[in-house]
């Protein structure tokens, strides 16, 4: 997110991935991926806090909780603490994200 590499970002996506903002809005993967792409995402930095896995077979989620320094949708640059809340599965031997829900914490 921070180098904008959309071809990464691509990879570790599901294709019918979602991203849940924490204002409820619910966000595709490409619709995601462009506005990475074109400045409206802007990630600068992301230091985590702690990351939980549960693997259960092809199914995992992943909770991680992170200072991200972002400006979006226009606004100024800030830290935000965020929560993601993620369901990954695995197909063809790959790990692919499903679902992200972003809360504060």
């Amino acid at each position: 997110m921070i180098a904008k590499d959309i071809a990464a970002l691509d990879a570790i996506l599901d294709d019918e991935s979602v991203l849940i903002h924490m204002t409820g809005v619910k966000q595709r993967k490409r619709d995601y991926l462009r506005e990475i792409q074109n400045g409206t995402l802007n990630y600068y930095a992301v230091e985590d806090d702690e990351i939980i896995v549960i693997v259960n077979g092809d199914q995992a989620e992943m909770t991680g909780r992170s200072r991200v320094n972002a400006a979006v949708y226009g606004g100024g640059r800030y830290t935000w603490r965020l929560q993601m809340q993620s369901k990954l599965i695995k197909k063809a031997g790959r790990w692919l994200f499903t679902e992200q829900r972003a809360s504060t914490y």
